[in-house]
C-alpha cells in the first residue's frame, strides 16, 4: 500500500533521515518507536505529505505523492489520509459535530451528508450524547475520540497518528488503543503510529525501531495483515 523508498531529509546541516526504506501493508497497524531525535515525526510528516523529502519517493498504491503539484497533493491528503495528533487540535469555537464535519466540507461533500456522516461516526465513538459540546466541555479522552472521528470522516485509506495517547491517562489510553484495532477490523483502515508508549507498541502488528535517522529493526509481534509478508530486519 505505502512504499517509502530511500527517503532522506535534512534541516540545515543536520540530516534527520538517512535513507529510509519501508513498506506498509493495507490494514496493518504499525508503530514507529525510538528516542527523541530519531526522525520519527519527520518520517510521519513526509508519509503524510505535510513535508517533502530531499531525495527518495513515497508511493501510495504505486503513485509517487512527492511528484504531485500543490493542488493534487492537497486533494490527495484530504481524501486519502487522516491525522490524529497528541493534543487533538480541535477548533475550540466549534462543537464536536462541527469539528468532525470540517474535512468533509473541505472535500466538497454537501453539508447534510457531512452532518449525517459525522453524527454516525461520533455515535460509533460512543459520543452520541456529546455531539453538540465544544472541546472545553469534553474530557481529554472524548476530545481524542472526536479527533479520530474527524480523521475518518472522508474514509481515508490510512490514518497517521503522532503520540495519539501521549496526553491521556491510563484508562483513556487503553480505550484509544483498542479503538484503533476496532477501526482497522471494522472499517479497514491502515494505521501508522509514532509513539513512546511501550504497551501500544507491544500490541501493534509490527514495530519499526528508529535511531539517528535510520531504521534499525522491524519486529512483527503479531501476524501481519499486510498483503505481503514482512520479514524481520536484523
Amino acid at each position: 500500500m505505502i512504499d517509502i523508498q530511500s527517503v532522506t531529509k535534512s534541516f540545515g546541516d543536520v540530516q534527520v533521515l538517512k535513507g529510509i526504506n519501508l513498506h506498509i501493508g493495507a490494514r496493518e497497524v504499525v508503530s514507529v518507536v525510538g528516542p527523541s531525535g530519531a526522525g520519527k515525526t519527520t518520517l510521519l510528516q513526509i508519509v503524510g505529505t505535510l513535508d517533502k523529502p530531499d531525495n527518495g519517493a513515497v508511493l501510495y498504491g504505486g503513485r509517487d505523492v512527492c511528484r504531485m503539484n500543490v493542488r493534487e497533493l492537497s486533494r490527495f491528503r484530504n481524501r486519502e489520509i487522516g491525522f490524529v495528533f497528541q493534543f487533538h487540535q480541535l477548533l475550540p469555537d466549534f462543537s464536536a459535530l462541527e469539528n468532525v464535519m470540517i474535512p468533509a466540507l473541505i472535500a466538497g461533500i454537501p453539508e447534510k451528508e457531512a452532518r449525517n456522516s459525522a453524527s454516525e461516526l461520533l455515535d460509533f465513538m460512543g459520543l452520541k450524547d456529546r455531539i453538540s459540546h465544544r472541546p472545553a466541555k469534553l474530557s481529554g479522552g472524548e476530545n481524542q475520540r472526536v479527533a479520530v472521528a474527524r480523521a475518518l470522516i472522508n474514509h481515508p485509506s490510512v490514518v497517521l497518528a503522532d503520540e495519539p495517547s501521549g496526553s491521556l491517562d491510563s484508562k483513556n489510553k487503553e480505550e484509544l488503543h483498542q479503538l484503533f484495532f476496532r477501526l482497522r477490523d471494522e472499517m479497514g483502515q491502515t494505521f501508522v503510529i509514532v509513539t513512546h508508549d511501550e504497551h501500544l507498541a507491544s500490541i501493534t502488528d509490527r514495530t519499526v525501531h528508529m535511531q539517528d535517522g535510520l531504521i534499525l529493526q522491524q519486529t512483527a509481534l503479531q501476524p501481519s495483515l499486510s498483503e505481503e509478508p514482512t520479514p524481520t530486519i536484523p
